[in-house]
């Protein structure tokens, strides 16, 4: 099974300006996320936005915020370790839109709301990978999205909580992928007219 980008949605949790300095490999990982931040504008994935408590962790971090402007994220204030708690699930799935048109004329039960694009699969990462990422993503399976979690965007304060978490995550059926496998199964293609621009940012 791949990634499919018409299906899918990016959710970037907690790379907050108080937090990331204390996380491991964290450079590597913010990089990460500003990759799948533009890839998602490049293709036009719907992309959201976590902070924890920003008032004590501060807000995400400038480079990434910068980014994200260009494909209009949406940000999501939370208090709740898991960002499925806050209303993440409602940002993801908005509800039916009301019929509109001709339809009106039909008899109330053969009437069919206009249902928003079906992206059910949700990208995820972000920190800490054993806290707030981890509940979001088991939240979110219960919620029935497909989560895939990028393992090489996320991180924690020490190796063993973070590679503790991706273990969880798979036994509870979440798929974990890195940077580049978003990248080429978004694309599919070499002959995908944006190859060369979603290439470039990762070389």
């Amino acid at each position: 099974m791949l990634l499919d980008v018409d299906s899918s949605q990016l959710v970037l949790v907690d790379y907050q300006s108080r937090l990331m300095p204390a996380m491991q490999d964290s450079a590597m990982v913010l990089g990460n996320a500003l990759r799948l931040a533009r890839m998602a504008s490049l293709l036009a994935v719907p992309a959201f936005v976590t902070e924890q408590n920003p008032s004590k962790l501060g807000e995400t971090m400038t480079e990434l915020r910068e980014v994200l402007t260009t494909a209009n994220a949406r940000y999501l204030s939370k208090m709740h370790f898991s960002a499925a708690q806050d209303g993440l699930v409602e940002c993801l799935r908005p509800p039916p839109r009301p019929v509109q048109g001709n339809a009106r004329s039909l008899p109330k039960h053969l009437q069919k709301p206009s249902q928003a694009p079906d992206r059910g699969i949700i990208v995820l990462a972000g920190c800490e990978a054993h806290v707030c990422l981890l509940q979001t993503a088991l939240d979110l399976l219960v919620d029935e999205f497909e989560v895939w979690v990028v393992t090489d965007a996320c991180s924690a304060r020490t190796d063993r909580n973070r590679d503790a978490a991706f273990d969880r995550l798979a036994s509870a059926g979440v798929e974990l992928v890195t940077t580049e496998m978003v990248a080429f199964e978004w694309l599919r293609s070499a002959e995908h007219p944006l190859f060369k621009q979603v290439q470039a940012l990762i070389k």
